[in-house]
């Protein structure tokens, strides 16, 4: 007669794995279960289970989520971080703000600028990958949780600016140090106005080529001679360098300065290297 070697699973092994990884109650006392009380065993069975959810809610929309973006002690290297859910309900819970901080400071730490890179890298001290742990995050909550942003910024100077409610962020690079205010005002012009680039000579070819496409589309539409109709879509496009390069906006805190006019007011050398923007919904 076979006798059953099944080993009792008590209530603080399953509050252990729990605590261990997030899942529920259920889900770990029966993942432990089939793991015969193997606790690497039974975190395994429930990464399974995170993948069969992941897999299932592959094509549903992650909208919602936590933009972070933070900088090093020292104010020369940023990154911005956007961990992505379904719901705002989830992106409001503590376990959820304290995972994508978790990320964002790995990403910090690591120097991740992709999100490819920052997938690659270690959750925690147990070997899980990030992109491991938003597989088993996805089995565990219930919606696909996923990461949509990761950049960073190198620069004599950064700032990170987090909007409240954490669904804009943006962090910017300047070519000098203490300018913390100056950085501050441009870091939040970038947030609010969602500038393309730095100035007209970093715009992609490929946005101005659009640009002048849908100018001479729309100069033709209004009826002007195809002749004209190029003249008139550079012209457009200067609006649109104007509108939409940082250094050329008009400064949010003073319309009569550009955001170039207000740096060189504090500093004539002073100027913006690079900045990264994210935002949940533009």
């Amino acid at each position: 007669m076979q006798v059953s070697t099944t080993m009792a699973i008590t209530a603080a092994d399953v509050n252990k794995l729990r605590q261990m990884t997030g899942a529920g109650m259920m889900d770990c006392k029966q993942a432990l279960s089939e793991a015969n009380g193997d606790f690497d065993a039974a975190i395994d069975i429930l990464r399974k289970k995170g993948q069969k959810v992941a897999a299932k809610r592959a094509d549903r929309d992650a909208n919602e989520g936590l933009v972070i973006a933070k900088t090093t002690a020292d104010a020369t290297r940023g990154v911005l971080v956007c961990v992505n859910c379904e719901t705002d309900f989830v992106a409001k819970n503590a376990d959820f703000a304290s995972m994508a901080e978790r990320m964002a400071g790995i990403a910090l730490e690591k120097g991740a600028g992709s999100i490819d890179a920052l997938k690659a890298l270690p959750y925690d001290s147990n070997g899980l990958s990030i992109a491991e742990k938003l597989i088993e995050q996805t089995g565990v909550i219930g919606e696909k949780i996923d990461i949509s942003a990761c950049h960073e910024v190198k620069a004599p100077f950064v700032l990170a600016y987090n909007h409240p409610g954490n669904k804009v962020a943006s962090i910017v690079g300047l070519n000098k140090a203490g300018f913390e205010g100056a950085a501050k005002d441009v870091a939040m012009q970038v947030a609010a106005m969602a500038p393309v680039a730095v100035n007209k000579e970093t715009v992609p070819q490929s946005v101005i080529d659009k640009e002048i496409e849908i100018g001479k589309e729309l100069a033709i539409q209004e009826g002007k001679p195809a002749e004209m109709a190029e003249k008139i879509a550079m012209g457009r496009l200067n609006k649109f360098f104007k509108e939409s390069t940082l250094l050329a906006q008009e400064f949010i805190k003073d319309n009569k300065l550009s955001v170039e006019q207000y740096l060189k007011s504090a500093d004539k050398e002073l100027t913006v290297t690079d900045f990264k923007r994210h935002s949940l919904t533009i």
